[in-house]
Protein backbone atom coordinates (compact mmCIF):
# COMPACT_ATOMS: atom_id res chain seq x y z
CA UNK A 1 0.00 0.00 0.00
CA UNK A 2 3.05 2.17 -0.03
CA UNK A 3 2.25 3.39 -3.62
CA UNK A 4 -1.29 3.96 -3.16
CA UNK A 5 -3.47 5.95 -0.92
CA UNK A 6 -6.02 3.76 -0.73
CA UNK A 7 -6.62 0.08 0.10
CA UNK A 8 -6.19 -2.46 -2.70
CA UNK A 9 -9.34 -2.78 -4.32
CA UNK A 10 -10.92 -5.77 -5.78
CA UNK A 11 -13.90 -6.00 -8.27
CA UNK A 12 -16.18 -8.43 -9.45
CA UNK A 13 -17.97 -7.82 -12.79
CA UNK A 14 -20.83 -10.36 -12.93
CA UNK A 15 -22.40 -11.92 -15.75
CA UNK A 16 -26.33 -10.97 -17.35
CA UNK A 17 -26.05 -10.27 -20.34
CA UNK A 18 -27.16 -6.91 -21.74
CA UNK A 19 -27.28 -5.63 -18.33
CA UNK A 20 -23.57 -6.04 -18.05
CA UNK A 21 -23.31 -3.08 -19.79
CA UNK A 22 -23.97 -1.40 -16.32
CA UNK A 23 -20.54 -2.18 -15.48
CA UNK A 24 -19.15 0.50 -17.78
CA UNK A 25 -20.72 2.96 -15.47
CA UNK A 26 -19.39 1.04 -12.42
CA UNK A 27 -16.03 1.83 -13.94
CA UNK A 28 -16.61 5.31 -15.01
CA UNK A 29 -17.14 6.16 -10.69
CA UNK A 30 -13.29 4.31 -10.30
CA UNK A 31 -12.12 6.73 -13.11
CA UNK A 32 -13.98 10.16 -11.79
CA UNK A 33 -12.07 9.22 -8.33
CA UNK A 34 -9.24 8.27 -9.08
CA UNK A 35 -9.07 4.58 -8.15
CA UNK A 36 -7.85 2.06 -9.60
CA UNK A 37 -8.32 -1.32 -8.81
CA UNK A 38 -5.76 -3.63 -7.89
CA UNK A 39 -7.49 -6.81 -9.85
CA UNK A 40 -10.24 -7.89 -11.54
CA UNK A 41 -12.59 -10.89 -11.94
CA UNK A 42 -15.46 -11.76 -14.53
CA UNK A 43 -17.60 -13.34 -15.81
CA UNK A 44 -19.32 -13.41 -19.36
CA UNK A 45 -20.20 -9.90 -20.31
CA UNK A 46 -18.30 -8.84 -17.12
CA UNK A 47 -15.12 -10.83 -18.53
CA UNK A 48 -15.69 -8.62 -21.56
CA UNK A 49 -15.76 -5.40 -20.09
CA UNK A 50 -13.25 -5.93 -17.62
CA UNK A 51 -10.93 -7.13 -19.95
CA UNK A 52 -11.11 -3.90 -21.83
CA UNK A 53 -10.68 -2.13 -18.74
CA UNK A 54 -7.78 -4.56 -17.55
CA UNK A 55 -6.40 -3.50 -20.73
CA UNK A 56 -5.87 0.09 -20.22
CA UNK A 57 -8.97 1.85 -21.44
CA UNK A 58 -10.74 3.94 -19.79
CA UNK A 59 -14.50 3.55 -18.85
CA UNK A 60 -15.29 6.65 -20.85
CA UNK A 61 -13.42 4.81 -23.97
CA UNK A 62 -14.87 2.03 -23.43
CA UNK A 63 -18.39 3.53 -23.69
CA UNK A 64 -17.72 5.79 -26.13
CA UNK A 65 -16.77 1.79 -27.92
CA UNK A 66 -19.87 0.15 -26.76
CA UNK A 67 -22.42 3.72 -27.53
CA UNK A 68 -20.88 3.42 -31.08
CA UNK A 69 -21.42 0.01 -31.47
CA UNK A 70 -24.65 -0.46 -30.05
CA UNK A 71 -26.45 2.43 -30.14
CA UNK A 72 -28.82 2.29 -33.28
CA UNK A 73 -29.36 -0.69 -35.62
CA UNK A 74 -27.54 0.49 -38.63
CA UNK A 75 -24.68 1.88 -37.01
CA UNK A 76 -24.65 -1.73 -35.25
CA UNK A 77 -24.91 -3.20 -38.66
CA UNK A 78 -22.71 -1.03 -40.31
CA UNK A 79 -20.36 -1.60 -37.50
CA UNK A 80 -20.53 -5.14 -37.46
CA UNK A 81 -20.33 -5.47 -41.35
CA UNK A 82 -17.32 -3.42 -41.85
CA UNK A 83 -15.05 -4.53 -39.68
CA UNK A 84 -11.83 -5.67 -41.04
CA UNK A 85 -10.99 -7.87 -37.85
CA UNK A 86 -13.82 -10.09 -38.65
CA UNK A 87 -15.20 -11.71 -41.54
CA UNK A 88 -19.21 -12.66 -41.67
CA UNK A 89 -18.19 -16.01 -42.35
CA UNK A 90 -15.81 -16.60 -39.72
CA UNK A 91 -18.32 -15.10 -37.11
CA UNK A 92 -21.12 -17.25 -38.15
CA UNK A 93 -21.38 -20.61 -37.20
CA UNK A 94 -22.21 -22.33 -40.18
CA UNK A 95 -21.48 -26.12 -38.58
CA UNK A 96 -24.20 -28.67 -38.73
CA UNK A 97 -25.58 -29.46 -35.54
CA UNK A 98 -22.98 -27.22 -33.69
CA UNK A 99 -25.68 -26.22 -31.25
CA UNK A 100 -24.62 -22.21 -31.85
CA UNK A 101 -25.04 -19.16 -33.65
CA UNK A 102 -21.93 -17.20 -33.27
CA UNK A 103 -17.87 -18.38 -32.91
CA UNK A 104 -16.90 -17.41 -29.77
CA UNK A 105 -13.32 -15.93 -30.69
CA UNK A 106 -14.53 -13.57 -33.80
CA UNK A 107 -17.45 -12.45 -31.90
CA UNK A 108 -15.08 -11.43 -28.83
CA UNK A 109 -13.00 -9.31 -31.17
CA UNK A 110 -15.50 -7.87 -32.66
CA UNK A 111 -16.99 -6.65 -29.29
CA UNK A 112 -13.58 -5.39 -27.85
CA UNK A 113 -11.74 -2.42 -28.79
CA UNK A 114 -9.49 -2.92 -31.68
CA UNK A 115 -6.14 -3.06 -29.94
CA UNK A 116 -6.15 -5.58 -27.42
CA UNK A 117 -3.12 -7.38 -26.06
CA UNK A 118 -2.66 -11.23 -27.04
CA UNK A 119 -1.86 -12.18 -23.34
CA UNK A 120 -2.79 -11.97 -19.83
CA UNK A 121 0.77 -10.91 -18.87
CA UNK A 122 0.43 -7.99 -21.03
CA UNK A 123 -2.42 -6.45 -19.13
CA UNK A 124 -2.50 -2.96 -17.15
CA UNK A 125 -4.34 -4.70 -14.18
CA UNK A 126 -4.44 -8.60 -12.53
CA UNK A 127 -7.16 -10.14 -14.58
CA UNK A 128 -9.23 -13.75 -13.61
CA UNK A 129 -11.75 -14.64 -15.42
CA UNK A 130 -14.53 -17.51 -15.26
CA UNK A 131 -15.67 -20.10 -17.18
CA UNK A 132 -16.97 -23.64 -17.03
CA UNK A 133 -15.72 -27.46 -17.54
CA UNK A 134 -18.44 -29.04 -19.53
CA UNK A 135 -17.43 -32.34 -18.79
CA UNK A 136 -15.82 -31.56 -15.38
CA UNK A 137 -19.04 -29.89 -14.12
CA UNK A 138 -16.80 -27.37 -12.22
CA UNK A 139 -15.76 -23.48 -12.69
CA UNK A 140 -12.60 -22.80 -13.99
CA UNK A 141 -10.56 -19.82 -13.33
CA UNK A 142 -8.58 -18.42 -15.99
CA UNK A 143 -5.91 -16.24 -15.30
CA UNK A 144 -3.16 -16.72 -18.17
CA UNK A 145 -2.24 -17.75 -21.68
CA UNK A 146 -4.06 -15.82 -24.37
CA UNK A 147 -7.05 -13.57 -23.67
CA UNK A 148 -9.07 -13.67 -26.34
CA UNK A 149 -10.13 -17.51 -26.12
CA UNK A 150 -10.31 -16.75 -22.22
CA UNK A 151 -12.90 -14.11 -22.70
CA UNK A 152 -14.63 -16.38 -25.40
CA UNK A 153 -15.29 -19.14 -23.29
CA UNK A 154 -16.05 -16.74 -20.31
CA UNK A 155 -19.14 -15.88 -22.44
CA UNK A 156 -19.93 -18.84 -24.09
CA UNK A 157 -23.45 -18.97 -23.66
CA UNK A 158 -24.81 -22.51 -24.27
CA UNK A 159 -26.63 -22.27 -28.41
CA UNK A 160 -25.58 -19.06 -28.87
CA UNK A 161 -21.94 -18.95 -28.61
CA UNK A 162 -19.71 -21.62 -29.49
CA UNK A 163 -17.82 -23.14 -26.60
CA UNK A 164 -13.95 -23.44 -25.77
CA UNK A 165 -11.13 -25.94 -25.65
CA UNK A 166 -8.54 -24.91 -23.27
CA UNK A 167 -5.69 -27.28 -22.21
CA UNK A 168 -7.93 -29.72 -23.31
CA UNK A 169 -11.05 -28.37 -21.48
CA UNK A 170 -14.93 -27.88 -23.19
CA UNK A 171 -15.15 -24.56 -21.51
CA UNK A 172 -18.41 -22.62 -21.95
CA UNK A 173 -20.10 -19.23 -19.85
CA UNK A 174 -18.69 -18.99 -16.35
CA UNK A 175 -22.18 -17.81 -15.43
CA UNK A 176 -23.35 -21.80 -15.22
CA UNK A 177 -21.17 -22.13 -12.14
CA UNK A 178 -19.75 -18.46 -11.14
CA UNK A 179 -21.88 -15.35 -12.04
CA UNK A 180 -20.39 -13.19 -9.45
CA UNK A 181 -16.75 -14.38 -8.35
CA UNK A 182 -15.66 -12.09 -5.87
CA UNK A 183 -14.42 -15.01 -4.42
CA UNK A 184 -11.48 -15.37 -6.61
CA UNK A 185 -9.82 -11.71 -5.80
CA UNK A 186 -6.53 -12.27 -4.65
CA UNK A 187 -4.05 -10.47 -2.92
CA UNK A 188 -6.95 -7.62 -1.77
CA UNK A 189 -7.55 -5.55 1.24
CA UNK A 190 -11.48 -5.07 0.14
CA UNK A 191 -13.67 -6.89 -2.38
CA UNK A 192 -16.47 -5.06 -4.29
CA UNK A 193 -18.74 -6.97 -6.13
CA UNK A 194 -21.39 -5.72 -9.05
CA UNK A 195 -24.51 -8.01 -9.42
CA UNK A 196 -26.18 -7.63 -12.96
CA UNK A 197 -28.02 -10.93 -12.61
CA UNK A 198 -31.45 -9.30 -12.84
CA UNK A 199 -34.62 -10.79 -11.76
CA UNK A 200 -37.79 -11.82 -13.90
CA UNK A 201 -40.35 -8.85 -14.42
CA UNK A 202 -43.92 -9.71 -15.19
CA UNK A 203 -44.61 -7.29 -18.13
CA UNK A 204 -48.29 -8.71 -19.04
CA UNK A 205 -50.76 -11.24 -17.95
CA UNK A 206 -49.44 -13.38 -21.12
CA UNK A 207 -46.56 -15.97 -20.27
CA UNK A 208 -42.60 -14.88 -21.82
CA UNK A 209 -42.30 -17.10 -25.11
CA UNK A 210 -40.10 -20.24 -24.76
CA UNK A 211 -36.80 -17.75 -25.46
CA UNK A 212 -38.06 -15.64 -22.89
CA UNK A 213 -38.20 -18.41 -20.31
CA UNK A 214 -35.48 -20.20 -21.12
CA UNK A 215 -33.31 -16.74 -20.56
CA UNK A 216 -35.01 -16.32 -17.12
CA UNK A 217 -34.87 -19.29 -15.79
CA UNK A 218 -31.15 -19.17 -16.02
CA UNK A 219 -31.36 -15.13 -14.64
CA UNK A 220 -33.25 -17.38 -11.91
CA UNK A 221 -30.58 -19.91 -11.55
CA UNK A 222 -27.45 -17.18 -11.43
CA UNK A 223 -28.99 -15.35 -9.45
CA UNK A 224 -29.36 -18.62 -6.71
CA UNK A 225 -25.91 -19.07 -6.73
CA UNK A 226 -24.87 -15.69 -6.49
CA UNK A 227 -26.93 -15.59 -3.11
CA UNK A 228 -25.67 -18.82 -2.02
CA UNK A 229 -22.34 -17.18 -2.55
CA UNK A 230 -22.67 -14.55 -0.57
CA UNK A 231 -24.70 -15.80 2.50
CA UNK A 232 -21.24 -18.26 2.83
CA UNK A 233 -19.02 -15.16 2.35
CA UNK A 234 -20.15 -11.65 1.81
CA UNK A 235 -18.02 -9.43 -0.61
CA UNK A 236 -17.41 -5.90 1.10
CA UNK A 237 -19.41 -4.26 -1.30
CA UNK A 238 -22.37 -5.06 -3.11
CA UNK A 239 -23.72 -2.98 -5.86
CA UNK A 240 -26.87 -3.99 -7.46
CA UNK A 241 -27.88 -1.46 -10.09
CA UNK A 242 -31.44 -1.29 -10.67
CA UNK A 243 -31.46 -2.53 -14.51
CA UNK A 244 -34.34 -5.69 -14.06
CA UNK A 245 -36.41 -4.15 -16.89
CA UNK A 246 -34.27 -4.98 -19.87
CA UNK A 247 -33.74 -8.39 -21.07
CA UNK A 248 -30.64 -10.49 -21.61
CA UNK A 249 -30.02 -9.49 -25.62
CA UNK A 250 -31.38 -6.01 -25.26
CA UNK A 251 -27.86 -4.71 -26.01
CA UNK A 252 -28.91 -2.44 -28.55
CA UNK A 253 -30.55 -0.57 -25.20
CA UNK A 254 -27.56 0.65 -23.94
CA UNK A 255 -27.98 4.30 -23.25
CA UNK A 256 -31.26 3.34 -21.15
CA UNK A 257 -29.18 0.52 -19.25
CA UNK A 258 -26.12 2.90 -18.77
CA UNK A 259 -28.78 6.11 -17.49
CA UNK A 260 -30.54 3.64 -15.48
CA UNK A 261 -27.34 2.40 -13.75
CA UNK A 262 -26.40 6.04 -12.34
CA UNK A 263 -27.37 5.69 -8.79
CA UNK A 264 -25.50 2.72 -8.44
CA UNK A 265 -22.51 4.68 -9.75
CA UNK A 266 -23.36 7.44 -7.45
CA UNK A 267 -23.52 5.16 -4.50
CA UNK A 268 -19.98 3.43 -5.47
CA UNK A 269 -18.78 6.91 -6.13
CA UNK A 270 -19.39 8.11 -2.43
CA UNK A 271 -18.12 5.18 -1.05
CA UNK A 272 -14.98 5.54 -2.78
CA UNK A 273 -14.36 8.30 -1.99
CA UNK A 274 -15.31 8.04 1.68
CA UNK A 275 -12.57 5.22 1.20
CA UNK A 276 -10.32 7.74 0.00
CA UNK A 277 -10.74 10.48 2.51
CA UNK A 278 -10.25 7.68 5.83
CA UNK A 279 -7.01 6.74 4.41
CA UNK A 280 -5.82 10.52 3.92
CA UNK A 281 -7.42 11.76 7.50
Amino acid sequence: MADRPYPRIGLALGGGGARGLAHIAILEAFDETGVRPAAIAGTSIGALIGAAYAAGYSAREIRTHAEGALANRIEAARRFLGDSRVKMLDLINLRPFSGALFEGQALARLALPEIMPETFDELAIPLTLMATDFYGRKEVALKSGPLIPAVAASMALPGLVSPQTIDGCLLIDGGVTNPLPFDHLENVDVTIAVDVTGRPVRESDEPPSGTELWFRSAMIMEHLIVQAKIERRAPDMLIVPDIDEFRVLEFLKIREILAGSAPAKAELKRALEKLLQSQTA
